[in-house]
């Protein structure tokens, strides 16, 4: 049985998704590259998982007890790196960075970031990442939950 989420909730998520929507928007038409129409169609995910869902910290993304967070279709990179940055992790600044020479938020998700816990892109890959990671979290270290997309 589900829990129905209250009004207010259902609005601070509503304006989440469009908050990560206007951040992909804006590093994606600065950087001149990228794919803003795939990080639209997850806007709402990204919403939902990030401020109402997942379990993590800022201070340290890949604690052992923060779940994870695997975006398969690694082409909505910007959506992904948005939706941490409405979350705090890193300011705009940052974030419109995106794809620049000398920026740490390339194209495509990458683990050597702090928040990304596998390389992605196409052929979702992630899927099977995902199972894996979700493999290791139930039978051995049993803390945390992926979430992939």
């Amino acid at each position: 049985m589900s829990r129905k989420p209250s009004t207010a909730i259902v609005q601070y998520l509503e304006d989440k998704a469009n908050e990560i929507r206007i951040l992909s928007i804006e590093c994606t038409n600065k950087s001149k590259s990228g794919h803003p129409t795939s990080c639209m169609s997850a806007a709402e995910i990204l919403s939902v998982l990030f401020f109402n869902e997942m379990r993590y910290t800022n201070d340290y993304p890949k604690h052992p007890s923060s779940d994870r967070f695997i975006l398969s279709k690694g082409h909505a990179a910007p959506g992904l790196y948005s939706a941490w940055c409405a979350a705090g992790l890193f300011d705009k600044e940052k974030l419109l960075t995106l794809r620049n020479i000398d920026s740490d938020l390339e194209g495509h998700p990458t683990p050597r970031l702090n928040f990304i816990d596998a390389a992605t892109g196409s052929l979702g890959q992630g899927l099977s990442v995902g199972a894996g990671m979700a493999y290791v979290g139930k039978y051995i270290e049993k803390a945390a939950t992926e979430r992939i997309v």
